[in-house]
């Protein structure tokens, strides 16, 4: 029996912790649902995404979640849009995951001058009103989804960089970096493999919570009109269904209950791995 538990890793007790977070499972089955309608969109929509029917057909058999002022098929557009939310959500992400790493880990190893001067850059991007400075940078540079996936990911990465100092500020001075220190190993070695590693719990949780915050910004730059026009997004299709509330109230609903889902989905994940991963429960 003593063999048998500690055969049972970290990964796995989290993974039990995770398990037995129903809100959490419930946010992971709805997320999975929607990574499967966006790498599956051309393949699950009943129609194709430039066809054209008749306007304002409400909810029916014939389109489950009716048509818009175009007489395109809602549910299709909802499936493609889903495929534009999860590439800005996940690649904007990343952008900022990488940036604020470079940031956090410099800063928090090294300390000092470096510490200072990163932590003063990270100070003045944190206080520049983000959804304004996007709305000015898409307007100028254009709103191709790329650019606004690099506005998005320029603009957030100081929440991870601030994250991922205090982590490197207690991993520091640790016994584990002191022996890995006094086996001659170089300051990047004991960042990327040392440190890094032990610093990422909080940081996968905050991924999730940024992915969802990148969705919702998305979508407002899409809603004002400023999203990629060669693309179906959800803020779009709201943008599109403000002049037909009252006649087709279809066109607003079901766009902003797939938001609505995604972005609860992403956060329920999100406070299921905090408690997964957090230290005192391992």
């Amino acid at each position: 029996m003593n063999a048998s538990a500690s055969s049972i890793t970290p990964a796995n007790r989290s993974w039990q912790r995770f398990k037995a977070n129903r809100k959490a499972l419930f946010g992971l089955g709805v997320l999975i649902l929607f990574l499967l309608a966006a790498v599956g969109a051309a393949q699950l929509a009943p129609y194709d995404q430039l066809a054209m029917g008749a306007s304002f057909n409400p909810p029916s058999a014939t389109h489950l979640l009716g048509t818009d002022s175009l007489g395109e098929d809602i549910f299709t557009n909802i499936l493609y849009g889903a495929r534009t939310s999860l590439i800005v959500g996940f690649c904007a992400v990343i952008t900022s995951t990488i940036l604020g790493t470079l940031v956090g880990a410099t800063a928090g190893y090294f300390g000092g001058i470096p510490d200072t001067l990163l932590m003063r850059v990270t100070e003045m991007f944190q206080i520049l009103p983000q959804f304004f400075l996007a709305i000015v940078i898409v307007a100028l540079f254009g709103s191709s989804i790329w650019n606004v996936i690099l506005v998005i990911g320029v603009l957030t990465w100081p929440v991870t960089a601030r994250l991922l100092r205090a982590e490197f500020l207690t991993l520091r001075n640790r016994e584990f970096v002191d022996a890995a220190r006094s086996l001659g190993m170089s300051d990047f070695d004991i960042i990327t493999r040392e440190i890094l590693p032990n610093a990422l719990p909080p940081i996968i949780v905050n991924c999730t919570l940024q992915i969802s915050s990148a969705i919702l910004l998305e979508t407002s730059l899409s809603f004002l009109g400023l999203g990629d026009p060669n693309v179906m997004s959800w803020g779009t299709m709201l943008h599109n269904a403000q002049d037909f509330f009252s006649r087709a109230w279809w066109m607003a609903a079901f766009p902003g209950l797939a938001l609505f889902l995604a972005t609860l989905s992403l956060n329920l994940v999100g406070d299921g791995l905090n408690d997964a991963l957090n230290p005192k429960n391992i």
